[in-house]
């Protein structure tokens, strides 16, 4: 429900006409998954939820059966002319169908062809269900994200955002333009086999080799850095900050600037391999320091001295930062039923080329005459065809 329309969205906004494929009357599943939903001019609620419109910008909505053979036949008529598709369904679905690859690739070899699933097309657990959630658990990101269980509120947490949707959308779509690239090369289109498990266990990273060359279990703890201290959260007077020191020359400066110079002089805390044994010792003398002033004294005297450090920001506070305004991370995009509806745009920028947001996320079956038009097809037949449910 989101992997999938991240990756097109990224396409789209890239500059692709992406066509989202939606069942009748229902669509997308992410349609429905609010509140809150967006209202419209009079302020009534629509039926575009906050989740659906987070990802579906710049595409086009067709609605079509593929329980139909004229539905079926429609896909096949889209895939004929087109360079890629996108699917997101269960492991075999679309070949039930007579929509999987070997079909569509007898009738357009260059079509690249990306199934995302939960489990990739492989394996024992390649027909099970997944959602964004069981796959941060089962890839082990929860098992080294949350505080320690003999902490207060320890256990094992997801992350605050469906991060591995996420990912898995963007490596969906950095296949796909491998693929594209590829393709003039060979002339040949491709299949490209995303599973969520495997961009989950690609994820784990440095927490992996952790494990990978010692053979001990990485476990939670907090927002404490397990490789690199001192990087945590610091309490001052009038909230919270984080600190991120990547080398000594950076604790140094932190330690100046704190007016504790001598604890750079250390042994036990010179190097940053002797602050990881010895942060017990450490964070307490560098926590009483920060509680003495506020939070926005801090963060401008260290980023003075050049320490990385920041607040702990809430969702309003980061779109009233100076840096992402002046990076227009946020946007508004008209929208046919909301008047306007915001965007969270990507981060691509390019030297000599600009990023188009030209369509908000689509209303469903928005596009669906306009593109069976393109395809060749007559009102009437449009018609009939939207009379017995298949559009």
């Amino acid at each position: 429900m989101l992997a999938g329309p991240w990756a097109s969205q990224i396409l789209a906004d890239l500059g692709a006409d992406v066509i989202k494929v939606e069942r009748p009357g229902v669509g997308d599943d992410a349609r429905a998954w609010g509140p809150p939903f967006l209202k419209d001019r009079s302020g009534a609620y629509t039926k575009e939820s906050g989740y659906y419109l987070a990802a579906n910008r710049g595409k086009r909505s067709i609605t079509l059966s593929l329980d139909a053979l004229e539905g079926r036949d429609i896909v096949r008529r889209l895939a004929a002319r087109s360079d890629i598709l996108i699917e997101n369904f269960k492991v075999g679905t679309l070949g039930k169908f007579g929509l999987g690859y070997e079909d569509l690739r007898a009738i357009n070899p260059r079509l690249i062809y990306c199934s995302i699933t939960g489990f990739g097309q492989t394996g024992p657990k390649k027909t099970h269900l997944a959602y964004d959630f069981l796959i941060q658990a089962m890839g082990g990101l929860m098992s080294v994200t949350g505080e320690r269980d003999e902490s207060p509120g320890g256990g094992p947490q997801k992350v605050g955002v469906p991060i591995i949707d996420l990912n898995t959308g963007v490596y969906a779509s950095v296949a796909v333009l491998a693929a594209l690239a590829g393709r003039e090369v060979s002339g040949k289109g491709d299949y490209i086999d995303i599973g969520m498990l495997d961009v989950q266990v690609g994820l784990l990273a440095n927490q992996a080799m952790n494990y990978l060359v010692t053979g001990r279990t990485p476990a939670r703890t907090g927002n404490v850095h397990p490789n690199i201290q001192p990087q945590q959260v610091f309490a001052c007077k009038d909230g919270d900050m984080v600190l991120v020191i990547g080398n000594d020359g950076q604790f140094q400066r932190l330690c100046a600037a704190l007016g504790r110079s001598e604890l750079a002089d250390d042994e036990r805390f010179a190097t940053n391999a002797a602050r990881v044994r010895h942060q017990k010792v450490l964070v307490p003398q560098l926590a009483e320091a920060f509680a003495r002033e506020n939070r926005s004294y801090w963060v401008e005297r260290l980023s003075d001295a050049e320490v990385p450090c920041g607040p702990i920001n809430s969702i309003p506070e980061v779109f009233d930062d100076p840096q992402v305004k002046e990076r227009q991370m946020l946007r508004y995009l008209s929208h046919p039923t909301g008047g306007v509806v915001p965007q969270v745009v990507s981060p691509f920028r390019f030297a000599n080329a600009g990023l188009e947001y030209r369509n908000a996320p689509p209303l469903l079956g928005q596009h669906s005459d306009e593109i069976l038009h393109e395809l060749g097809m007559d009102d009437e037949s449009i018609a009939q065809l939207r009379k017995r449910g298949i559009v």
